[in-house]
């Protein structure tokens, strides 16, 4: 796993919320929190590609695991795009839970 993505409101508020080390900030858009074994991902507003915290995991290619990912039930909530970092999808496991895949650019 690659971060924990958690969908916040206000970016700076969530960043004194947790209380965590800033390891990289993109202005309003998104911040990677230390959060020791796991980096703590908070998507502002103009990053929102869930509606609640989800795992992220990063693979090689996110088109290929995507494809085999949804050979095997997994339901695409939101096809490969490319974000200001990363390249990502959003999908469903049969059991309903919504997790990422990415891959940097």
């Amino acid at each position: 796993m690659g971060n924990v993505l958690i969908p916040v409101a206000d970016l700076d508020e969530a960043i004194a919320f947790y209380g965590l080390p800033v390891k990289f900030r993109d202005g309003d858009r998104f911040a990677a929190l230390d959060g020791g074994g796991v980096t703590v991902a908070l998507a502002g507003p103009a990053e929102h590609v869930t509606p609640g915290a989800a795992p992220s995991y990063k693979v090689d290619d996110v088109r290929e695991s995507v494809r085999e990912l949804a050979a095997r039930g997994a339901e695409v909530v939101r096809g490969p795009e490319e974000g200001p970092h990363e390249r990502r999808a959003v999908l469903r496991d049969p059991s309903g839970n919504v997790f990422v895949l990415y891959s940097p650019l």
